[in-house]
């Protein structure tokens, strides 16, 4: 157990010393500003505000920038140790490569819980702003689907992960995950393709259901999405780890 912390405090410092974390505060923001641009009067109730300021702030939050800093944060975690030999230098260490692998994927997850608060944090502020009424906060639907955006990611965290530690340049995981980030909108219109998507999942979890979004991937129920997140993450979590353990020195 010692060095599973040892492993993961290791992380957390080169993280936190890196500006990188200021992404998971960027984004957040930006949500904001489109939550205070976004024209609600034509809300009915004050949850279907509240549900339709989270649809607004997320459209761009789910379908880029998560997307996005999942993939910045998992190269940027392995970015050191492919740099001047680092692996040979870390495996060296009395620290199991499972131990090193999970702290580095709880990392990465971390930033992103991190953003994601924050986006939580921003959208009961615009709405306080707006006057919604904090008494109405609908925080069954907002929670399901603030926590279930975080879950989300975590498949993709795997896979990035994954494929980071495989490629020793930080640009080509980066240049990947922006390619397959793009065509989000298009793959989620989908309902055969959009649910097994990873870079779409969390726009899926993330919307409320409602609001227009009836078709494609967006009228899968949320439980079933969540099954296919789950199956997608213990996937790609075992491929990776398993790579991982066997990778050569």
């Amino acid at each position: 157990m010692n060095t599973w912390i040892s492993a993961l405090r290791s992380e957390r410092i080169k993280l936190g010393r890196s500006q990188i974390l200021l992404l998971a505060v960027f984004a957040p923001l930006i949500s904001m500003l489109i939550g205070f641009l976004a024209n609600l009067d034509s809300a009915g109730s004050e949850a279907e505000a509240w549900e339709g300021l989270l649809l607004a702030m997320s459209m761009l939050h789910a379908m880029f920038f998560l997307p996005m800093m999942t993939g910045i944060f998992s190269a940027f975690v392995c970015r050191y140790e492919h740099a001047g030999g680092g692996w040979k230098q870390i495996l060296s260490l009395p620290v199991s490569r499972s131990a090193l692998y999970m702290a580095k994927l709880l990392t990465v997850a971390g930033a992103l819980a991190l953003s994601q608060l924050l986006f939580s944090v921003g959208l009961l502020i615009v709405g306080a702003v707006k006057g919604f009424d904090l008494g109405s906060v609908p925080w069954d639907v907002l929670s399901a689907r603030l926590i279930g955006g975080f879950v989300a990611c975590l498949p993709l965290a795997a896979l990035q992960l994954f494929v980071s530690t495989m490629w020793s340049s930080f640009a080509a995981p980066l240049v990947l995950n922006m390619i397959f980030t793009v065509p989000n909108i298009l793959i989620a219109n989908s309902a055969t393709f959009g649910p097994y998507y990873p870079w779409v999942q969390p726009l899926l979890a993330m919307l409320p259901s409602g609001g227009g979004y009836d078709f494609g991937a967006f009228s899968l129920p949320f439980e079933n999405l969540m099954i296919t997140v789950g199956g997608s993450f213990v996937l790609f979590l075992a491929a990776g780890l398993i790579y991982f353990v066997r990778k050569p020195v």
